[in-house]
């Protein structure tokens, strides 16, 4: 039985990876480096120290980079973006679907808090969650299962009865570590990954409504109960 939806956030929730693939990306032009998408996919959902996609930059730049004037001028064009960017479509249904439904309302993301938190409250959706895990609290990011593992111990419940919303192969990685089942919902930038091993993928959150993916984990919970039984 699914008791609980633990949500990503950047690139799940609010776009912010499509943003910042597009900042990078137009800054990068002006030094002579066509940032392709997939280039900039081995960084979402992870960190930068896993992939600096600044590092492949400065590799392949015709002129010298100046790290911090980049990350200055990729900072203007992303907030620009921001300051027009809504919530993902289907977002505030599937959370109000889950709060009328009694599902617990979690989310475990590899941001900071204080990031995390201050588009929580720009969106007023800071109240559907009951837990809130960041980078802040794990010793180790997404792909390790670290958040989603404190995420389901702090719920109470055990990770077949949670279900994941995550974007990035990184995200499924870390959800399906800890046992818990992940539906992946791709944006513009990890849309061409495979996601091999997710529980289910949607375009959007507006392609099913949130009864119908739970109905469909429960079926799969059954079958793979029957299976090892």
């Amino acid at each position: 039985m699914i008791k609980a939806v633990i949500f990503d956030f950047d690139g799940l929730i609010v776009d912010t990876e499509t943003a910042w693939y597009e900042s990078y990306s137009k800054v990068s032009k002006a030094y002579g480096v066509d940032l392709k998408i997939d280039v900039w996919g081995q960084c979402v959902g992870a960190s930068f120290e896993e992939f600096d996609p600044l590092d492949y930059i400065v590799e392949h730049a015709d002129r010298q980079v100046d790290r911090e004037a980049f990350k200055q001028e990729a900072d203007v064009v992303f907030a620009d973006i921001m300051d027009h960017t809504q919530l993902r479509p289907g977002v505030i249904d599937y959370l109000e679907e889950a709060k009328r439904s009694g599902l617990r309302i979690a989310l475990a993301s590899s941001s900071n808090r204080n990031w995390i938190e201050s588009y929580l409250n720009r969106f007023n959706i800071r109240s559907y969650f009951e837990v809130v895990n960041t980078s802040d609290d794990v010793e180790r990011i997404k792909p390790a299962p670290d958040l989603y593992e404190k995420t389901i111990r702090e719920l109470g419940i055990n990770g077949f009865e949670a279900v994941a919303f995550e974007d990035s192969f990184h995200g499924m990685t870390a959800a399906k570590a800890a046992g818990v089942y992940c539906v992946v919902v791709p944006n513009q930038v990890t849309s061409h990954m495979e996601f091999a091993g997710s529980d289910g993928r949607l375009s959007s959150m507006a392609e099913k409504d949130l009864h119908a993916v739970i109905n469909t984990i429960a079926a799969l919970s059954q079958a793979e109960a029957h299976n090892h039984s």
